[in-house]
């Protein structure tokens, strides 16, 4: 059995055109189209098949998977969309489809917190931020961790793991379930305020947004500002002479970048347009926009922690799940990457924390 569907996921995840992929094979662009159509129904040798395993670096076994829907992704919302390109969009999709799928193998074998999500598309961004406190109790204090925040609400968290500096972040709704995917390249502040941003997405336009919708690009942002840094708090916490130095203390006290300081202080008046600009030119100047000082930890998986340690207690290795799901275990590493260093079988996994979190087999 080949399905179609599964070289066009493969080839698009690594980034390549049908030409390229032609090129590497010896064979032409259109032996390429004439494998990935449904309609021609052409099937590679078992050579071929072999040599584009190898190529694109998956499993021969998973060209015969099931189907894949692509239009799945018509209403994913992605920051830094202007600067992306086609073949990054397209291989963060596949990504995504990858993620669909290993999620849907945990929850056959786990019972994971269901969603939490309003509808709050009639709502400004920064009173979208202040319900969605109210209604988690998160108060005005700052937000310890994003990634466990999100999943215990019921939001899926993947990982992009690809070299891509253009691509921070995307959000999708799938089958009614909310899912976050972020780049594990970026800092953890950058990442926190990427989560921030794609709940944004989740909560205003849940019915949907063409990807190219500047305004509701600014609206997360808006929301991931508000909802990360509360506004009574930060203007009793506004420094009277903003200098460096002393941002740097707001900075480590909300786990934000500087800039996203600077940027909150100044749509809430508490600084001038001069003094923003001004800070800014000064963080780029210390290379502060992209070395954070004093930089915060990663954060992680709280919820694929705890399912992997209870599969390897189970003695199901990464290996096992990696067969299962036709990818190799470099590519299930990638989508779960940022929980633990997870070696071969059962080495490695760390010891989920305490948390309010049930994972019923």
């Amino acid at each position: 059995m080949f399905t179609p569907s599964r070289l066009t996921l493969a080839r698009k995840k690594r980034g390549m055109s049908k030409k390229e992929l032609a090129n590497l094979l010896n064979l032409s662009p259109q032996s390429i189209s004439n494998f990935e159509s449904e309609v021609v129904k052409e099937e590679p040798s078992e050579n071929t098949l072999t040599n584009i395993a190898k190529i694109l670096e998956f499993p021969v076994g998973f060209f015969s998977k099931d189907e894949v829907d692509f239009n799945s992704f018509e209403s994913a919302s992605f920051r830094a969309l202007t600067k992306m390109t086609a073949s990054q969009r397209d291989s963060s999709f596949a990504t995504g489809l990858l993620a669909f799928e290993l999620n849907d193998w945990i929850e056959e074998k786990f019972t994971l917190p269901t969603h939490n999500l309003p509808d709050l598309r009639n709502s400004s961004p920064e009173s979208a931020a202040t319900i969605i406190r109210q209604e988690w109790n998160l108060g005005e204090k700052p937000i310890s961790n994003m990634i466990h925040l999100l999943e215990s609400k019921g939001i899926r968290v993947y990982f992009i793991a690809e070299d891509y500096k253009n691509v921070d972040a995307f959000s999708i709704w799938k089958d009614g379930t909310p899912f976050v995917l972020l780049n594990t390249l970026k800092s953890s502040e950058r990442s926190r305020f990427d989560a921030a941003h794609e709940l944004g997405h989740l909560v205003l336009h849940k019915h949907g947004i063409t990807q190219k919708n500047k305004e509701a690009e600014k609206e997360a942002n808006r929301f991931a500002s508000a909802f990360l840094m509360p506004e009574a708090t930060v203007i009793s916490q506004a420094p009277l002479v903003p200098i460096i130095p002393n941002l740097i203390k707001l900075k480590k006290f909300w786990s934000v970048s500087l800039s996203a300081i600077v940027y909150r202080l100044n749509k809430l008046n508490l600084i001038t347009e001069w003094q923003y600009r001004t800070l800014v030119i000064e963080i780029n100047k210390m290379g502060y926009n992209i070395n954070e000082p004093y930089p915060m930890p990663k954060e992680s998986s709280q919820i694929l922690n705890k399912v992997f340690k209870s599969l390897t207690d189970d003695n199901i290795s990464i290996n096992d799940i990696a067969i299962e799901l036709g990818l190799s275990v470099k590519e299930l590493k990638k989508l779960i990457l940022g929980i633990t260093e997870i070696d071969g079988g059962n080495k490695g996994i760390a010891q989920p924390s305490k948390a309010n979190l049930h994972i019923v087999k």
